[in-house]
């Protein structure tokens, strides 16, 4: 059923649960794992200053790519064929973006409680993503939500 799953990794607690989730049915299904870390582009900065400072992007790349290799690692540690990619630039299109190049047939990511003015001002990448996926979403629930 499944044979590529793409898994979306930035190192919080929810994205770990969701990490863990998605490892099983990789284990289950014996698909390829692939893990995305996605650097955003600080909008408010590129639009004010008109280019990204240069050594706050090599921090974000730096500090993505060291989440990347965790969780990388975790997956390989259970067996797992994982590959790590890095994406620069909004969640949502990066995700359905590798998705498609993939031809991933599931998207497993974490689910972070926000409030609604937190929704509205940030949106929900789970949400949006529904919307827009090329294959199916897991979204993996922290305990007690």
């Amino acid at each position: 059923m499944y044979q590529t799953i793409l898994l979306c990794f930035d190192g919080t607690r929810e994205s770990r649960k969701a990490l863990r989730e998605g490892s099983e049915i990789a284990e289950k299904f014996q698909a390829a794992a692939h893990l995305l870390a996605v650097v955003r582009l600080p909008v408010g900065l590129a639009a004010t200053e008109g280019v990204v400072p240069q050594e706050l992007f090599q921090v974000e790349q730096q500090r993505a790519r060291e989440i990347l290799d965790e969780g990388v690692n975790r997956l390989k540690s259970r067996g797992l064929l994982a590959t790590g990619h890095i994406a620069l630039g909004e969640p949502v299109e990066q995700i359905i973006s590798k998705a498609t190049e993939l031809r991933a047939n599931l998207i497993v990511l974490g689910h972070r409680h926000q409030g609604t003015l937190g929704r509205w001002w940030r949106g929900s990448v789970g949400t949006s993503l529904l919307d827009q996926a090329p294959c199916s979403v897991l979204i993996g629930m922290p305990p007690g939500e």
